[in-house]
């Protein structure tokens, strides 16, 4: 099926930040007292919203992370982007087959729409997403693997659910595609191929995807 619209995740999909902000978001919690190694953090906090994160810290400890915490993590991050961040290899060349096609496509990232943008303008990607092609987690209730997300990016675009496909690399995200009764694409460049069980087609290569995409 020829989809009318794809969305995709950004971070690990787009641009090449996991590695950053995993390793990161580890430090950054074994500093609070929470030991946790890059491992750890790719397995627990790859695709989350920052809610979570406060959530599993609380459930598996009882404490609280600190009310700056958000603040003090993502002026770590942006600053590390400036200096490291690259995009996802082959993005910027799907990008732009979808903007000469014409075709329909969007972010949906679990990310805010501060982080979003810094990571395009970083990259050089923010030249193909106009601010009405970015959603956030900010945007709804609830995070991935709600399916909230997705479905309001698809409500906003104007594409029905089952018209969409979804390009994800973590296990939540392909979780809230497959929620949002959506297809998804499993990008496994860093992730494992059995953690995105599910996805209605797996690739590793995402100079791959406008071959998929069709």
């Amino acid at each position: 099926m020829r989809h009318d619209l794809i969305l995709f995740d950004n971070d690990g999909v787009l641009v090449d930040s996991e590695p950053i902000s995993n390793r990161l978001m580890a430090e950054y919690l074994t500093e609070l007292g929470h030991p946790t190694s890059y491992e750890d953090s790719l397995r627990d906090y790859m695709g989350a919203a920052m809610h979570r994160i406060h959530d599993l810290v609380l459930e598996r400890t009882g404490r609280r992370l600190p009310d700056d915490f958000d603040d003090v993590f993502h002026a770590r991050v942006f600053a590390a982007f400036e200096r490291e961040l690259k995009p996802v290899p082959g993005a910027a060349e799907v990008l732009e087959k979808l903007a000469a096609e014409g075709r329909a496509y969007c972010v949906a990232s679990s990310g805010s729409h501060q982080r979003i943008r810094i990571g395009h303008r970083t990259t050089g990607l923010d030249r193909w997403f106009e601010d009405d092609r970015l959603f956030s987690s900010q945007d709804v209730g609830r995070g991935k693997p709600a399916p909230d997300l997705f479905l309001h990016a698809a409500e906003r675009m104007g594409v029905a659910p089952e018209r969409c496909l979804v390009v994800e690399d973590s296990p939540l995200g392909v979780q809230a595609a497959l929620a949002a009764g959506m297809d998804v694409y499993g990008f496994t460049a860093m992730t494992p191929a059995d953690r995105l069980a599910g996805a209605t087609e797996l690739f590793a290569d995402m100079g791959r995807l406008a071959d998929l995409l069709g």
